[in-house]
């Protein structure tokens, strides 16, 4: 099932679970690591799937200009 579930109340009770455990002072640094390490996958997601495209591509090319060396 994944996260698609949780939804807004699971959410609130995640947020009040780490408010008490961590308290106040610490939430602010937790959100932004936690910001920082989704926008560091993010981009390394986008790198991986900029680098397969890019590899598709090149060997596209290299079969068409095989093709027209024959």
């Amino acid at each position: 099932m994944g996260f698609s579930g949780i939804g807004i109340p699971g959410l609130i009770i995640i947020l009040v679970i780490t408010l008490i455990v961590f308290g106040p002072k610490k939430l602010p640094e937790i959100g932004s690591a936690f910001g920082k390490t989704l926008s560091e996958f993010k981009k390394s997601a986008k790198d991986i799937m900029d680098d397969h495209d890019h590899d598709t591509v090149s060997s596209a090319d290299n079969d068409k200009k095989s093709l027209l060396k024959e």
